[in-house]
């Protein structure tokens, strides 16, 4: 396991995936730090949701290396990783919209004893003290990204930045090492996503979770992530500070076509 703060928690060298005669991602190689928000942008095709795929274990690369926490991960199954600690957001269900926020929380964990009928039978006060641990992990959970007063509210109920933070909220009962965040902000208003930004930052900051986030919204991804990588056509076009990006003529030629971020 990293305990060098700086030192890298996830690696991929010269990962190439092909899906027939396209080079999806081609020969990416990057590091991402422990305890820092990286983003990754670039333009519609460039390979960054394939690249989400092959880190999670739901794709498997065609070459090159994948190493979480100093173990090789590029052969592993989504489920797999997902026990490493390396958690992707869709890999927790959606929410169940006429449960509530805390029953939507609580239900995370896996294998809880009452689900059991013989443990609900015969060991009650098993059962009765593990739901009370999950009702506290949840309620602190709830609390992290500002939704506690929302505890009792059906989750069909709640805005699309509401859902973002329900959904990260339910993302840390699974006590993730690493979280890998596809476009958080989409369909969120600017108000919702700065809350957002806030609570990912709070989550890094507090508990010392890693974040690799994919974003469209560029302010978001501005504000929050740093460093950022940038894909363009399967491959790595540059890495930088938001500012050393936001500068990089390649940048604005290939993502933006020229347009000031």
């Amino acid at each position: 396991m990293n305990s060098n703060k700086n030192s890298p928690i996830l690696s991929l060298r010269n990962v190439r995936r092909y899906f027939g005669g396209i080079k999806a991602v081609d020969g990416v190689s990057f590091d991402v730090a422990a305890n820092r928000i990286t983003g990754l942008i670039g333009p519609n095709g460039a390979g960054k949701t394939t690249l989400f795929n092959l880190i999670s274990g739901f794709y498997k690369p065609d070459e090159g290396e994948i190493t979480f926490r100093d173990e090789r991960i590029d052969g592993l199954s989504l489920h797999q990783t997902f026990h490493k600690g390396l958690c992707r957001t869709f890999q927790i269900s959606r929410e169940l919209k006429l449960m509530t926020v805390l029953e939507n929380v609580m239900l995370v964990p896996p294998q809880q004893q009452g689900e059991k009928l013989l443990r609900t039978w015969f060991l009650p006060k098993s059962v009765r003290e593990q739901e009370k641990e999950l009702r506290d992990k949840a309620l602190d959970s709830l609390e992290s990204v500002n939704l506690i007063h929302l505890k009792d509210e059906y989750a069909g109920n709640l805005s699309g930045g509401q859902k973002r933070l329900l959904e990260l909220a339910r993302t840390m009962m699974a006590a993730p090492t690493m979280i890998m965040f596809d476009e958080p902000g989409a369909g969120v208003n600017p108000s919702e996503r700065r809350t957002l930004a806030s609570r990912i930052r709070q989550l890094v900051k507090e508990r010392g979770v890693t974040v690799l986030l994919i974003g469209h919204e560029m302010e978001l991804v501005m504000d929050i992530c740093d460093p950022i990588i940038v894909l363009d056509r399967g491959k790595v076009l540059t890495e930088g500070t938001p500012e050393e990006v936001r500068s990089d003529k390649r940048v604005l030629e290939v993502y933006l076509g020229g347009v000031t971020l």
